[in-house]
């Protein structure tokens, strides 16, 4: 306690003394001491100074933690615009809020955070029009807001709903079952646990869930009211697997993924008759090694593949005979525009597609004939059609950097769509901004495309502060959402940059192949290019460019820092991955081999070894100002690569930039945190871009 108070007491002298947001004399980082550990790999051997920061319940890590927060308050808490950016934050954020509603027995059932609220509630409503009835909320559970609430499934007579409990920004939940017509829970809930999928059966007495076991995924079943848990599936497969389970919409057939890992290159489905309870799991695919996902529409399974379609397209088979040879194609690859998913609802397929990042949604019959097209002029995001085969009713999204969430309910039969929803967003204009979509050439000549967002009038000078972000993997698109931080920033004169790197799904398989594994680096290179071309192309320079990453994208822009640190003069760096010779051995690494690989593996090890950021952290090199984020709620990416990640930039540095860790408690992948934390966050990591590339 008296080190602590000490040092507390040296860098508020510091601080006060250089109380200006000039870089002159800030305070030197927290001291951490090295305990090399040396080991060989391949042939290849390498040294880690830091691993002993592995050890996250060490009283020498927590001590370690509690000594980089407080340099981490002593740099950013005095910084005058955070209160100014927290004040325009919490105004945009502390707004009424709602998800997607799900309809069952006419019933609308759906979270929604109300204006001086910090937690989202479980309402319900009668009808699309009723006023919304608090089911269940969450902010009595734990003093400091920490405690969250959500669906997971609700019985089709709409009488009882299975809810999940999540502590922190964990991964892990408890599931809860709620008698919605008593109002209180019923039953025994399911244990704390990382769960794939939790139905319930239309009596409302048996619940199906799909949880993770330290052997690996496993099937069950169990009685709403508790007992014993029947295994259905999963034995033999090991933990790198991940499979889901879900109950079709008529309540009849189980459908089972086994997925080869994250965005894997190959799935398993298989299928369960529940109506009768000695039927035997049949398979529908488990012999190809490509990407496929099903749903039901009655006694038809509807199947989205890539199977000899990087684009993916469309197949449909029997429930009775669904192996691959009695597939059928009902809506084939398109080859200028990649699926990006499909939905079942109201009796219609909708498939949404991205065609040079554009969004669009097209409903098809069962017999392939289309029938009908969702599209928007502005550049967004359209999400998915959200609904169920028999109900008339589905929902839908539309965002962008400028236009604040907007739902819209579907009439599946007429084709219609009318807003249900609208977000507000207090003083926000969208024909205040631009938001432009641009295309840049890559290191190998790849054209990438970029959004581009800002308020309009902007003078491209080489001075305005922009903060560039990407993704870059696991199949996922990178599209304009709305967002506070990004307006609150626009607002005051910053531009938003997202790059559309190789290694998500904008342009198909092909495109997420061209940045992974052995062909990762294509995504640093992307994004490499993507900060060149903003500074060619006059909207930013070097010092007033900053870039922003988290989890692989946090990965992402590490390898930045590593190989072009002149090129940017920020980082915010949040839940990431940073050694990527040990990633697979923490957590749920090994969801993510492939998609990277393993250094297990000698080809795959010098692949990883030629990039991996921890390893390339150069004594004497100038780095970027660096602000880590990540926590103790973190069970998805391990926390430990941020500690160590701090560690290795903070002692090799030779700019006077700061390297800071912002280490939460209840953080994590999973959010978990109350309006005011979340406020407070985004104010701090607007500030530290702010004093550092303005």
């Amino acid at each position: 306690m008296r080190k602590t108070a000490a040092l507390l007491c040296t860098l508020l002298l510091v601080a006060c003394a250089t109380s200006t947001t000039t870089h002159k004399a800030l305070p030197p980082p927290p001291a951490t001491e090295a305990k090399p550990v040396t080991e060989t790999l391949h042939g290849v051997s390498f040294t880690d100074p830091y691993r002993w920061l592995e050890e996250q319940q060490s009283p020498e890590t927590r001590a370690w933690i509690d000594r980089q927060n407080l340099y981490t308050d002593t740099l950013l808490d005095g910084l005058p615009q955070k209160a100014r950016f927290a004040q325009r934050i919490e105004q945009l954020l502390n707004t009424d809020q709602i998800s997607t509603p799900v309809v069952k027995g006419g019933r609308y059932f759906f979270s929604r955070r109300g204006v001086g609220q910090d937690l989202f509630s479980i309402y319900m409503r009668e009808s699309a029009n009723g006023p919304d009835i608090l089911l269940i909320d969450p902010a009595p559970m734990s003093a400091d807001h920490t405690t969250n609430v959500g669906i997971n499934d609700v019985t089709n007579d709409g009488k009882m709903l299975a809810y999940y409990v999540r502590k922190g920004g964990a991964d892990e939940v408890e599931t809860r079952f709620f008698d919605v017509d008593a109002r209180k829970d019923v039953g025994a809930p399911l244990p704390s646990g990382r769960y794939y999928g939790t139905s319930l059966t239309s009596d409302n007495r048996t619940v199906y869930f799909s949880r993770a076991t330290k052997e690996g995924p496993r099937v069950y079943r169990r009685a709403v009211s508790g007992g014993g848990e029947e295994k259905l599936f999963g034995d033999g497969l090991g933990p790198e697997k991940i499979v889901s389970a879900g109950i079709s919409d008529d309540g009849r057939y189980l459908l089972l993924h086994t997925q080869h890992g994250s965005a894997p290159k190959k799935t398993e489905i298989y299928i369960k008759d529940l109506s009768d309870p000695n039927s035997a799991i049949r398979t529908v695919v488990n012999d190809l090694d490509f990407r496929s996902y099903a749903d039901m529409a009655d006694d038809t399974v509807v199947i989205q593949t890539n199977w000899d379609a990087p684009n993916e397209r469309v197949m449909v088979a029997g429930a009775a005979n669904p192996g691959r040879e009695n597939w059928r194609e009902i809506v084939p690859e398109n080859k200028k525009a990649a699926l990006q998913g499909t939905s079942l609802a109201g009796g219609k397929l909708f498939v949404r597609y991205l065609e040079d990042v554009k969004p669009r949604v097209i409903a098809y019959g069962l017999d392939g004939a289309q029938q009908s097209e969702l599209k928007f002029d502005t550049l967004g995001n359209l999400t998915d059609i959200v609904g169920s085969w028999s109900s008339p009713v589905a929902f839908y999204r539309f965002a962008s950097f400028n236009v604040p969430s907007t739902l819209y309910a579907y009439d599946t039969a007429g084709g219609r769509s009318s807003v249900f929803f609208r977000a507000n967003a207090p003083g926000v204009n969208p024909d205040d901004f631009t938001v432009e979509q641009v295309w840049y050439n890559s290191k190998d000549g790849t054209r990438v495309p970029m959004f581009v967002a800002y308020k309009k009038g902007l003078q491209k000078n080489g001075k305005n502060p922009i903060i560039l972000s990407g993704y870059g993997g696991f199949n996922l698109a990178s599209l304009p959402g709305f967002s506070a931080s990004n307006i609150t920033w626009m607002e005051n004169g910053g531009v938003v940059a997202l790059a559309n790197l190789r290694g998500g799904n904008e342009f198909g398989e092909a495109w997420h192949q061209g940045g992974m594994q052995a062909k990762k680096q294509n995504t640093f290179d992307d994004f490499i290019a993507a900060a060149e071309y903003l500074i060619s192309a006059g909207y930013t320079s070097r010092e007033h460019l900053g870039i922003s990453g988290g989890s692989n994208g946090g990965l992402l822009v590490t390898a930045f820092a590593t190989q072009r640190p002149d090129l940017a003069k920020a980082v915010i760096c949040s839940y990431p991955l940073v050694d990527m010779l040990r990633f697979h051995k923490f957590l749920v690494g090994s969801f993510w081999v492939p998609e990277y690989g393993s250094s297990d593996d000698a080809e795959q090890f010098r692949v990883l070894n030629a990039y991996s950021p921890y390893q390339h952290v150069t004594k004497g090199t100038s780095y970027p100002a660096i602000l880590f984020i990540t926590g103790d709620s973190d069970t998805r990416v391990a926390p430990l690569h941020a500690r160590k990640a701090t560690a290795m930039f903070q002692s090799a540095t030779a700019s006077a930039n700061p390297v800071m860790l912002r280490y939460h408690v209840a953080g994590g992948h999973s959010g978990g945190e109350p309006l005011k934390v979340q406020v407070n966050n985004a104010a701090e990591s607007l500030a530290f871009m702010d004093w550092q590339i303005r």
